[in-house]
């Protein structure tokens, strides 16, 4: 526990650091001409990769994870920006859906892959589960996401986005409800000493209908999650199609188990 604080402080610490220069939006590349055909998803085409960061972030927090991906073969890196100000998940969620719209547009891919960490994960599965998402998010990885919602920092449910993350919250609920064929992967990393989750179980995806796998990081807190080098090449590995489909076949949460999956 206490190397998990010390690792967080100073990830803390080098984050305020870089905090500043993540708070515009990122350059776009230009839109493609019109008339240009869209690119496969699958195969050895590997769709944009859409990263959405946590409550009071910004996307500077994904700047080693952009980085091994680009080392790794990725070309369409995009992180994203929502306004500190966010009041509402399900809100977040309809813009992520308008982005994901121009990102497709711009890149000729028809899917997207969607990295996102603590509330960007909620964000990004309302959009898949419940706005019809599904149709372009192909693999959503989340870290440290509260996805049955988390009691932590009480003193903050003043705020509606941490209300929301509350277990029991009308917005959970609704992530708890029926979603026959939805077609995006998920893949959630939780980890045992994530200081944010109560309990830290809440981190994983348990829906029945969804297809998904649960992979336990032992040792690392919550703000490490995006830069330790081990979530980092699992995550790399998450995006491989062939890999999740492997692990997958034994990790359906209708089972009851995490999956078997473990890193750090």
């Amino acid at each position: 526990m206490l190397r998990a604080l010390t690792l967080d402080l100073a990830i803390l610490t080098g984050h305020l650091v870089l905090y500043p220069t993540g708070i515009g939006q990122e350059r776009r590349a230009p839109a493609l001409a019109p008339g240009t055909g869209r690119l496969p998803t699958g195969g050895g085409s590997r769709p944009p990769v859409v990263m959405l960061h946590g409550f009071v972030d910004n996307r500077s927090v994904f700047l080693l994870l952009r980085r091994s991906l680009a080392r790794h073969g990725w070309h369409h890196l995009v992180s994203l920006n929502y306004s500190p100000l966010t009041c509402d998940v399900r809100a977040a969620a309809e813009l992520l859906g308008r982005h994901v719209e121009e990102i497709c547009a711009r890149t000729g891919h028809a899917r997207v892959d969607v990295i996102g960490h603590s509330l960007g994960g909620l964000i990004a599965r309302y959009y898949a589960q419940c706005l019809g998402g599904d149709t372009r998010v192909r693999t959503l990885v989340t870290l440290g996401t509260p996805h049955e919602g988390t009691a932590v920092a009480p003193l903050m449910s003043a705020h509606p986005v941490v209300r929301q993350m509350r277990p029991g919250s009308s917005l959970i609920e609704e992530l708890r409800g029926p979603a026959p064929g939805c077609r995006t992967r998920f893949v959630s990393f939780w980890s045992d000493l994530d200081q944010l989750m109560s309990p830290v179980g809440a981190a994983r995806v348990t829906h029945p209908d969804l297809v998904s796998r649960n992979v336990r990081v032992t040792g690392v807190g919550h703000l490490a999650l995006p830069v330790h080098p081990a979530v980092v090449s699992g995550v790399r590995h998450a995006l491989e199609p062939d890999e999740f489909t492997a692990a997958a076949r034994t990790t359906r949460p209708a089972t009851g188990q995490d999956g078997g999956s473990s890193v750090a």
